[in-house]
């Protein structure tokens, strides 16, 4: 392999990658960071190899790049940009809310950790309406859990669910339905209580009742 100058390769990768040649990118930016990894370029070569997982729809490829460019190049003015395109992996990951929301919560970090460390950047503003959204995917999947946990008579677990959302996700468009749900949920708990009592009350009842005629039988003897 020809040994190329920074510049060349950075700009071969840059025109492979115009042209939707993702790989062929990549395959260049890594050889500005292994031939030259104290060129200026080799920074922004990172981030290209990044962007190019990204564009190749490879996320979880992508995330890890992102993530090794904020950890290799903390001070970088595009460490706002590689925290938001972290949070999009994982957001363009998230799956339907009767499914595990495991890059929901991972989405969610990133864009919250994006807007506490940078929140005048112009990423922290747009991360802010994935943020709701997020927090809206979250909620709809506890609600959908709750609901499940009640049709099928699970009522203490389904309590569980519905308080955990208006305590961590009040305000975002499920709280009447929550609240509904919420008190029939108690209702049902309150009447299987009365039952257990009930059954309770007339056990007892029966064994005294027992207790009491094996006394007069012990007494007659």
């Amino acid at each position: 392999m020809v040994r190329g100058t920074p510049e060349g390769l950075y700009s071969r990768g840059a025109l492979e990658y115009q042209d939707g040649n993702y790989k062929k990118a990549r395959e260049y930016f890594l050889r500005v960071r292994e031939e030259y990894p104290l060129n200026n370029l080799a920074v922004l070569a990172d981030m290209g190899i990044a962007d190019s997982y990204f564009s190749d729809k490879a996320y979880i490829e992508a995330e890890g790049a992102y993530s090794d460019f904020v950890n290799l190049h903390p001070t970088n003015e595009n460490v706002p940009y590689a925290i938001y395109q972290a949070g999009i992996c994982h957001y363009n990951q998230i799956e339907a809310i009767d499914r595990d929301q495991t890059e929901t919560v991972k989405a969610r970090k990133e864009f919250e950790k994006l807007i506490t460390r940078y929140p005048e950047s112009k990423f922290a503003t747009m991360a802010e309406r994935l943020l709701i959204e997020c927090k809206q995917k979250q909620a709809e999947h506890e609600f959908y859990v709750g609901k499940f946990y009640f049709t099928q008579k699970k009522y203490q677990a389904a309590l569980i669910r519905l308080e955990k959302i208006t305590k961590d996700f009040a305000n975002i468009g499920l709280d009447s339905k929550v609240e509904f749900l919420m008190n029939e949920t108690k209702i049902k708990i309150a009447e299987e209580e009365k039952v257990k009592k009930d059954q309770e009350a007339k056990d007892k009842a029966k064994e005294e009742k027992k207790k009491a005629k094996e006394e007069q039988k012990a007494a007659q003897k």
